[in-house]
């Protein structure tokens, strides 16, 4: 019984309190925050160089098998084996190559992303934080996280608060 009637005091003594919550749009933010811009852009760029390095492999390996297909009957059956082994190469040239690149968590593009974002996403949180004290909230979650917010007051929505904290640099 002592525990009971310690569960609902405790119930009471929370609900009394007014806990002030709000909320961001990280993803509104990323998209109107500069440096995120800039980051995103950097890595667009070094996909599309990437992308068209591959494409441009890829390219060479269909010329290569049709050039191939082409003289196959004219080979010696080693000739036939070197030619095959050829085009075997080129494929894992490619699937490498884009194992490198693209890979998660290990291709050069997640290393770069996360190399880039960090100290923005830094600064957001410390953005988020300073609103958050100012403000006197006591929580404040992200719209567009892991965490399921099924209504948002938009009274409540410090986004515009953090961006202009961002933008301002204070």
């Amino acid at each position: 019984q002592f525990l009971l009637v310690f569960f609902f005091i405790s119930f009471a003594v929370f609900a009394q309190t007014t806990q002030k919550i709000g909320w961001v749009d990280s993803e509104v933010i990323l998209q109107q925050y500069a440096p995120a811009i800039k980051a995103q852009s950097d890595l667009d760029a070094l996909t599309a160089k990437w992308t068209k390095s591959i494409d441009s492999m890829t390219t060479d390996l269909q010329t290569a098998y049709t050039d191939a297909q082409k003289q196959f009957q004219n080979m010696t059956p080693d000739k036939q084996r070197e030619v095959q082994q050829e085009l075997v190469q080129k494929e894992q040239v490619i699937q490498q190559f884009r194992q490198q690149k693209f890979a998660q968590p290990n291709g050069e593009l997640f290393i770069k992303q996360e190399e880039l974002l960090k100290p923005i996403k830094a600064k957001i949180m410390d953005a988020i934080e300073s609103v958050k004290g100012s403000e006197g909230m006591n929580f404040v979650f992200d719209k567009t996280g892991d965490v399921i917010l099924l209504f948002a007051d938009p009274e409540y929505d410090i986004t515009n608060a953090v961006l202009d904290k961002l933008k301002r640099g204070k």
